[in-house]
């Protein structure tokens, strides 16, 4: 996710650091004097085109959750679409979980049923972690987010897998209560990679199982 912030160095995290939610430029490890947000740093599939995606979008036939978000943080999807279904959805519903995760963390609630909703098993339990870490320092995420470079491949076996980058140069951690925004300097660490691990459910939706991230990735370097 974005959230940069005490940063992860590059390990593989399961959500917790992997989501691409919180926020973050990268390069200071103390949100706050000595108050750390674990994952902060690591920090809708949309047309061929850059585009940046409203803060709201609404709930469909199968149940996916409304995302409303704070006017403070957008989103860059550079995710071409790729003509065949399967793919396109998983890059769709990856969108719409890295933004309910960011809905989560804005609500500070650890348990919303938004991001619940995109995230099963091992990846519900590290993003549950991951916004819990937001309420407990009453943080949120701002700024901007651009995500490209994604790689989707289907199984035979109903499951995917697709890889992201993340610039978190303009993302940033937010204090709620005095309103006061972290920011950090662009480094390379500021761009991270992301692998998922996904699976169709019974509603025909893509939901992530495992998220392993990566800060500084050369892959992900401009």
């Amino acid at each position: 996710m974005h959230r940069r912030p005490a940063l992860l160095t590059a390990v593989a995290l399961t959500a917790v650091a992997a989501l691409s939610l919180s926020a973050c430029g990268s390069g200071d490890d103390n949100p706050k004097a000595n108050d750390k947000i674990a994952g902060a740093d690591t920090g809708d599939a949309s047309s061929a085109s850059a585009s940046t995606s409203p803060t709201a979008s609404a709930p469909d036939s199968v149940g996916r959750p409304k995302i409303e978000l704070p006017s403070d943080i957008t989103y860059t999807f550079d995710w071409p679409k790729t003509g065949d279904a399967d793919k396109d959805a998983v890059m769709s519903d990856s969108e719409q979980s890295i933004k309910a995760v960011d809905m989560a963390v804005a609500d500070q609630d650890a348990l919303d049923k938004g991001y619940l909703f995109y995230y099963e098993g091992e990846a519900a339990a590290g993003t549950q972690e991951f916004i819990q870490n937001y309420v407990d320092h009453k943080a949120r995420t701002t700024g901007a987010y651009r995500f490209y470079d994604p790689v989707v491949t289907i199984g035979k076996d109903g499951t995917a897998a697709l890889s992201y980058c993340e610039d978190q140069g303009r993302a940033f951690i937010k204090y709620i209560k005095s309103g006061e925004v972290k920011k950090t300097p662009v480094t390379k660490k500021s761009y991270v990679v992301y692998n998922t691990s996904l699976k169709k459910n019974k509603q025909g939706v893509w939901v992530i199982q495992k998220i392993i991230s990566q800060s500084g990735s050369a892959k992900c370097q401009p």
